[in-house]
């Protein structure tokens, strides 16, 4: 049996990125039952890609009651329905054969990995408050992406004059405003910079010097995406809604470090359930953003813990 139930996870503060703001985070929770034991994963439908919660379930429900994990890639598209019933049919195998997810795929025993921490968009002045708060841990990331990007940054960085930093744009610039602003994120120590141009306008990105590593976000979502990444990234982010579930993350994986991409993994604003199948993909990657729990006011029981070590792989009460 495969069901689908919706939940709301209230969010810490107001979250904004360019495309606007949430106060919540709205996800969908699957669960796959057979002989009496369950697995479970969760979703974060995305109208950025044309999902709404009531078209994921709708194509959940569409699936038979029996559908394998092999079967489940060509009977979905990559997107958040298949991830959620993958994960979940990641963790119903694990639960029947008394093994970890990790043994199950063949990979080696996940350690702690260190995450980025969000900073919203907001005024400079909240943001390099922000970032003095948040000054102790390793990896700050900045949304940006609108007029007026540079006082956030040099406020972010006055806030947080040790913090490694990363940007994301979330599709907010142009070529020119890219090439205007890299020097200056040089000089501010800016690590990568996240899909900074918009999907379908982001050939540019091959013509253009790029002083430091560029990231796909929007412009990735599974091995499929790749070809068209050639010349314009030098790394690729891994999210598990994009990819449709660990199977194609982990095909993804292999397939950007073959090709030469460095790996970046995150995720939408979910609870632990959704980060717990991203820490197998995190592991060595060069950028980790898997901090969506610590933006919630509440989580799922039994969730991630997260520490200065970083965030942890999930004990199997959590998933997998």
């Amino acid at each position: 049996m495969i069901t689908v139930t919706p939940e709301v996870f209230r969010l810490a503060q107001v979250f904004t990125i360019s495309r606007g703001s949430r106060t919540e985070a709205r996800v969908l929770t699957v669960r796959v039952t057979r002989g009496g034991v369950t697995g479970w994963g969760e979703c974060v439908p995305y109208a950025r890609y044309g999902e709404t919660p009531e078209s994921v379930t709708a194509q959940i429900e569409s699936l038979p009651q029996d559908i394998t994990r092999d079967a489940l890639q060509g009977a979905l598209p990559a997107g958040a329905a298949r991830n959620a019933v993958d994960c979940a049919l990641w963790d119903l195998r694990a639960k029947q054969t008394g093994r970890r997810v990790w043994q199950l795929a063949g990979l080696a025993e996940p350690g702690r990995e260190i995450t980025a921490y969000t900073l919203s968009l907001d005024t400079p002045e909240t943001m390099r408050a922000a970032a003095a708060k948040h000054a102790h841990r390793p990896l700050l990331k900045i949304k940006l992406g609108t007029p007026g990007d540079m006082p956030r940054l040099e406020a972010v960085r006055a806030g947080a004059p040790r913090t490694r930093i990363i940007i994301d744009a979330n599709e907010g610039w142009t070529a020119e405003v890219y090439a205007d602003l890299a020097p200056h994120l040089l000089r501010l120590g800016v690590a990568m910079v996240e899909q900074p141009l918009p999907v379908g306008a982001d050939d540019m990105l091959a013509e253009i010097a790029r002083p430091l590593p560029v990231c796909a976000d929007e412009s990735c979502h599974d091995r499929a995406s790749l070809p068209g990444l050639a010349g314009k990234y030098d790394m690729v982010n891994i999210k598990l809604d994009k990819t449709g579930g660990l199977t194609e993350g982990l095909a993804l994986k292999a397939a950007a470090l073959a090709e030469g991409y460095g790996l970046m993994v995150g995720c939408m604003v979910g609870s632990s359930l959704a980060m717990a199948p991203a820490t197998l993909l995190a592991q060595g990657a060069a950028f980790t953003d898997l901090d969506g729990p610590l933006l919630l006011a509440e989580d799922r029981d039994h969730p991630l813990r997260f520490d200065q070590a970083g965030i942890h792989p999930p004990e199997p009460s959590l998933w997998g």
